[in-house]
């Protein structure tokens, strides 16, 4: 395949090697159901020699590749940096400067993975924008980039063109949106299980919990009731039903939930049905009250609200895009 979209993961003095292999690596996983990659990844340095980390290591592109890929690439990746100028000083190479912004002019998607949207708010692209960094480096980013909208609450912020994440997990998180947005759910599914890791965290979830969940006995948690309610989407589920079947108070549950998964009961039931609803739209030619039906979202007009709220388009649309992608 030579039209494949092209991915360009730049690699930066400092770069974290965790950030940089979660992009390789999910991008590479994409794949349709014949196998065919859909994504063609490269790596590459402000001068195509390598780069020193801060594990040990150094990185380096295998073919050479310079700031010159980014004039080529659909979607330009920066993984997170833990020393440089970037998260020091709030400066940045002009080259890398120069070529990050034309690459975004020209229509390219940017994305940061952890501190790198350091990179990019010293590259000017996240003025006025919102976004999101590790919450260990909020203090510094609010310092040296007081421009951008920060948004330290959450796994990821897609603002279109411009794309930024949290931490180490939340960059696996952010690839699986992308690869969800540009091929729909089942292939991002795949890749992450691929790559075994789970396949979907809301970017609106929460880095972290303040407080550990404390332990408690065998059983007390609410992953069985979590698995017993994914068989049972069709039904109306209550709260009170939820926490029934995991043998707690309608309190206690709702907040060990929140605990384990960051957030309501609610939400998530809610989210678990798009998830199928999804699903469903682009592997079977059930019609849209039907699929309604069976996602426990009730009327077609629900699920088309829903999914708008969600991911801003109605079934119908989402269907003519991801179902050909689905089944070639």
């Amino acid at each position: 395949m030579t039209d494949r979209h092209v991915v360009a993961v730049l690699a930066l003095p400092g770069v974290v090697p965790f950030d940089l292999g979660t992009a390789v690596q999910l991008f590479r996983s994409a794949r349709d159901a014949a196998g065919h990659r859909l994504y063609r990844t490269r790596v590459c340095t402000p001068d195509g020699r390598a780069v020193p980390t801060g594990a040990g290591i150094t990185i380096a592109p295998e073919d050479g590749a310079t700031l010159e890929l980014l004039a080529e690439a659909d979607t330009v990746v920066v993984p997170g940096v833990d020393s440089g100028p970037p998260v020091e000083d709030g400066t940045l190479d002009r080259a890398v400067v120069a070529a990050l912004r034309a690459a975004h002019a020209r229509g390219a998607r940017i994305v940061s993975i952890c501190t790198a949207s350091m990179v990019l708010a010293a590259a000017g692209l996240l003025d006025g924008r919102p976004a999101t960094t590790h919450w260990w480096w909020v203090d510094t980013f609010r310092r040296l980039y007081p421009r951008a909208r920060l948004n330290p609450d959450v796994l990821f912020v897609d603002d279109g063109s411009v794309l930024t994440s949290a931490g180490v997990a939340a960059g696996i998180d952010l690839c699986l949106h992308i690869i969800r947005t540009d091929h729909g759910s089942e292939v991002a599914n795949r890749a992450a299980r691929r790559c075994v890791v789970p396949s979907w965290r809301e970017g609106g979830q929460a880095q972290f919990i303040e407080r550990p969940v404390p332990a408690s006995p065998a059983g007390a948690d609410t992953a069985a009731t979590r698995a017993w309610a994914l068989e049972r989407l069709d039904a109306p589920l209550s709260l009170s039903e939820l926490a029934g079947h995991a043998r707690m108070s309608v309190r206690t549950f709702t907040r060990r939930f929140r605990a384990e998964t960051g957030v309501s009961p609610n939400r998530w039931l809610l989210q678990r049905r798009l998830d199928l609803a999804r699903q469903l739209l682009e592997s079977t030619s059930l019609n849209v009250d039907q699929i309604a039906r069976r996602c426990g979202l009730g009327t077609a007009a629900s699920l088309r609200q829903h999914l708008h709220t969600a991911i801003g388009v109605a079934p119908s649309a989402y269907r003519r895009s991801f179902s050909a992608v689905a089944r070639h």
